[in-house]
Parts: C-alpha cells; sequence; structure tokens
C-alpha cells in the first residue's frame, strides 16, 4: 500500500511533469508562431523587392541611352537616387504589407487590401517596361495615374486593418506623384 506521503509526492510530480509538458508546449508553439512570422515578413519584403529588381532589368539600358537624350524639366532628381530611393520603397511596401498580412484580426477589408496591394504593385512592374523599355512617356503617364490610384486604394484598404500599414505607404504615395508630374513634364517636353 501507499501512505500519503507517497501518494501526495506522486501527485506533486505528476503536477511537475504536466507543468513541465505544457511549458515546452507553449515554447514549441510560440516558436513556431514567431518562425512564420519571420517566414510571412522575408516573403513580405522580397516580393516588392523582386518585382523592383525585375523591373530594373528593362530600365538599365534605357537609362543610359534613351533617357539621357530627352527634355527634362529642372526638378528632375539625379539617376543615382532613384536607385536608393526605390529600394527603401520596396522594404516600405514589404513591411506594410507585412503588417496587414500577419494582423490575425479578422477584416471585410483584407481581401480587397491584398487585391489593391498586388494590382499597384503590378502597375509598378509595368510602368518601367512601359516608359523605359518601350520609352513611351504618354503611356507611362496614363499607366502611373492608374498605378496612383491603385496606391491610395490600398493605403485606404490598409489603414482599415492596421494604421501603421497605411502610413509607411506614404512616402511611396508621395514619390509617385512626384513620378507623375515628372512623367508628366517629360511627355509635355518631348
Amino acid at each position: 500500500m501507499f501512505s500519503a506521503e507517497a501518494i501526495h509526492y506522486g501527485l506533486n510530480l505528476e503536477l511537475m511533469l504536466t507543468f513541465i509538458f505544457e511549458l515546452k508546449c507553449n515554447f514549441l508553439f510560440n516558436y513556431i508562431r514567431i518562425m512564420k512570422s519571420i517566414y510571412k515578413l522575408i516573403i513580405s519584403i522580397a516580393i516588392p523587392l523582386t518585382v523592383g529588381a525585375t523591373s530594373s532589368f528593362f530600365t538599365i539600358d534605357a537609362i543610359k541611352g534613351w533617357y539621357t537624350t530627352l527634355e527634362k524639366p529642372f526638378f528632375t532628381p539625379p539617376n543615382w537616387l532613384f536607385g536608393p530611393a526605390w529600394t527603401t520603397l520596396y522594404l516600405l511596401m514589404g513591411i506594410s504589407f507585412y503588417m496587414v498580412w500577419n494582423n490575425v484580426e479578422l477584416s471585410k477589408y483584407k481581401s480587397k487590401a491584398y487585391l489593391f496591394f498586388a494590382v499597384q504593385l503590378g502597375l509598378n512592374f509595368f510602368w518601367s517596361i512601359i516608359f523605359f523599355y518601350f520609352q513611351n512617356p504618354f503611356a507611362g503617364l496614363i499607366e502611373i495615374i492608374l498605378m496612383l490610384l491603385a496606391i491610395i486604394l490600398t493605403i485606404f484598404y490598409f489603414s482599415k486593418i492596421s494604421k501603421l500599414a497605411a502610413w509607411l505607404l506614404v512616402p511611396y504615395v508621395c514619390w509617385v506623384s512626384f513620378a507623375t508630374v515628372l512623367n508628366f513634364a517629360i511627355w509635355h517636353l518631348n
């Protein structure tokens, strides 16, 4: 027979083992959750950076050739500024998208937020091809206006899910607004 003391220690051992098991499970679940979150962050940043890097293949030759022959307005930034500016904007886009994607709250706006993010990113990619590769500032102007509208809608739907995610896209919409004016001026001067 077991004494009352042995039963007491046995129950304590069982409680301790249960506690250790739960700790290990919680650690494992938290580890998986953190790794999933890191994975989402990497994917979220990689997507816009990949779009930017891919579209740059269509612009490199034109920037060194055709673009140098164009009449440009006085407010045209130097060519070296575009790479760092776009890299920063693509990073902000990725972080912004991550904040929406990683947001666990259910939102009826998520599908529209994803849709407009994808649309603006696709338009971003094709603007470089239209403007530089096809050397068509007028078609580029029409396209960049559509991109600007898609960015504004992206910001609107992101704001319904995460205010910070929406604010992270403000430099992007400002830069594209400036690029729209620049695109118009280049089209008008040429």
